[in-house]
């Protein structure tokens, strides 16, 4: 039976990107977006749920991330789920999920003390798929692009 595990998710970072380095030298980035949701309650009450989701981009995916994204910045994510476990110190068993980017997306503005903030590479498909999000305003970084539009 065929499976699917694509991700698609839009929330603002929870702090700054932290950057490392694999022993073989490739770079890591990870970072958590808050997503927040508004719903009814069954009296009418409005409410808002907000989950955070860790996100991790790997070679030049994760140097572009670390070097233009920051605590409170927008971002539309394209990954896929990936699971972890190990061994914590205390000898329990821990694991956890996460989602391995694929493409990031950097909405909104730069920091205010940008001299040039990424430049835009138009996509008119993402614009079908997703109506609600003004293409012009975004700034694009893929995974898989040997070199990144800026």
């Amino acid at each position: 039976m065929a499976s699917l595990n694509k991700v698609l998710l839009i929330g603002n970072l929870t702090r700054d990107p932290e950057m490392r380095y694999t022993p073989n030298g490739t770079a890591v980035t990870t970072f958590s977006i808050a997503i927040s949701r508004v719903f009814n309650t069954n009296t009418g009450e409005k409410k808002e749920d907000v989950s955070y989701v860790r996100v991790v981009c790997w070679a030049k995916l994760a140097q572009t991330c670390s070097e233009y994204l920051f605590k409170g910045r927008s971002v539309f994510v394209e990954g896929r789920l990936q699971s972890r476990s190990w061994q914590a110190q205390d000898g329990t068993k821990r694991s956890s999920m996460e989602v391995v980017a694929q493409s990031v997306q950097f909405l909104g503005k730069g920091r205010p003390t940008e001299a040039v903030s990424p430049q835009v590479q138009n996509d008119n498909s993402a614009q079908e798929s997703f109506p609600g999000i003004d293409m012009d305003d975004l700034s694009v970084a893929q995974g898989h692009t040997e070199n990144p539009p800026f």
